[in-house]
C-alpha cells in the first residue's frame, strides 16, 4: 500500500496493518529525512519516496514474504527492496531514537527498582555447519536464543543478549555479562536455577522435590511469582506481531539481534508515546 493510500486508514487500521502507530512513523521519517540531507544530494533519484520506503520496511518485518512478493507489490526489483530494507535498518539503528538504554543502566544508580528476565527463541533454517549448536532440544528445532530484560515499573525493554538454540538459558546470562543492582529484584523462570547464587534478590519458581510435591504455601509463591511474570510474556507477544521473529528467520544470523534490537526500542518509543498520552488525559 502507497503512504497516500495509507493516509485513508485509520488508527487501528494501520498499527494493525504495519506494526506500528502513526506518531512512531512520523518520527521514522523525520530521521530518514535528516540522514537524506546530512547525504546531500545528487545520485540517481529513488523510485520510492522516503515514506514509501519506510512503509516496504515495516511490510517485510511485520509479515515476512520474500523480497520477490514484496517487490511484486510495489513494482519494483528484488534488489531494490533488499537495499531500501537495509538503508532504513541502518538509519534507524544509528538514531538516538530507538535505541536501548543497555545494561550498565540496570547496576546505576536509577536501576529499576523489579525486572523480570526470559528467552524467546525463533526457528532458522537448519545450518549447513555446526547444526548441533542451533538445536534446541526443548523446541526440537534449529533456533536462535533472544534474552531479554524487562523494567516490570514501565515495562520497557531494558537490554538484550542473543545466543543458539543449544545454550541454555542461564548459561546465556552468565556469557552476556549482565549483573543487577542489589537492590533490584529480579523474577525468572525456572530454566535460571543458580540466579539468587549471583544476585541474592531473585527470585525463581519452587521446584517440586523428587518423588514429593509442593506444599500449598509453595504454589501460592508459584502462582505470585507467574502473576507478576506474565508481563515479559506480553512483551514478546507484541515483539513477535513482526513475523520476522516469530516466523522462521531466513536472512544472515549476524543481523538477527540487529534487527531484533531495533523492534525492542520501536516497541520502548511507544510505550512511552502510550504513558505521555495517558498522563496527558489524566492533567
Amino acid at each position: 500500500m502507497k503512504y497516500e493510500a495509507s493516509q485513508n486508514l485509520s488508527a487501528t487500521e494501520f498499527k494493525r496493518l504495519f506494526g506500528v502507530r502513526r506518531e512512531t512513523f512520523a518520527q521514522m521519517t523525520e530521521l530518514m529525512q535528516q540522514a537524506a540531507q546530512s547525504k546531500g544530494q545528487g545520485g540517481v533519484e529513488p523510485k520510492l519516496s522516503l515514506e514509501d520506503q519506510i512503509l516496504v520496511t515495516l511490510q517485510y518485518w511485520r509479515e515476512y514474504s520474500t523480497y520477490f512478493h514484496i517487490a511484486s507489490d510495489w513494482e519494483v526489483s528484488e534488489s531494490t527492496i533488499c537495499r531500501i530494507v537495509k538503508k532504513v535498518e541502518n538509519v534507524l539503528i544509528k538514531s538516538k531514537k530507538f535505541r536501548l538504554a543497555g545494561k550498565k543502566s540496570l547496576w546505576q544508580e536509577k536501576a529499576p527498582a523489579i525486572i523480570a528476565i526470559d528467552v524467546t527463541e525463533t526457528k532458522v533454517e537448519r545450518p549447513k555447519y555446526h547444526q548441533k549448536h542451533f538445536y534446541s532440544g526443548k523446541k526440537k528445532h534449529h533456533a536462535l536464543k533472544a534474552q531479554l530484560v524487562v523494567d516490570l515499573t514501565n515495562f520497557k525493554i531494558v537490554c538484550t543478549a542473543y545466543g543458539k538454540g543449544k545454550q541454555h538459558d542461564f548459561s546465556l546470562f552468565k556469557a552476556s555479562g549482565v549483573h543487577f543492582h542489589a537492590q533490584t529484584q529480579g523474577l525468572a523462570d525456572k530454566g535460571y536455577q543458580g540466579l539468587q547464587k549471583l544476585h541474592p534478590n531473585s527470585q525463581i519458581p519452587i521446584k517440586k522435590p523428587h518423588n514429593g510435591s509442593l506444599s500449598k504455601e509453595d504454589k501460592r509463591c508459584n502462582r505470585q511469582l507467574a502473576r507478576q511474570r506474565i508481563a515479559i510474556e506480553h512483551v514478546n507477544r507484541r515483539l513477535k506481531i513482526f513475523k520476522i521473529l516469530s516466523l522462521p528467520y531466513r536472512n544472515r544470523r549476524r543481523r538477527f539481534g540487529l534487527r531484533c534490537n531495533l523492534i525492542a526500542a520501536i516497541y520502548n518509543f511507544e510505550v512511552a508515546l502510550v504513558a505521555s498520552k495517558t498522563f496527558s488525559a489524566l492533567d
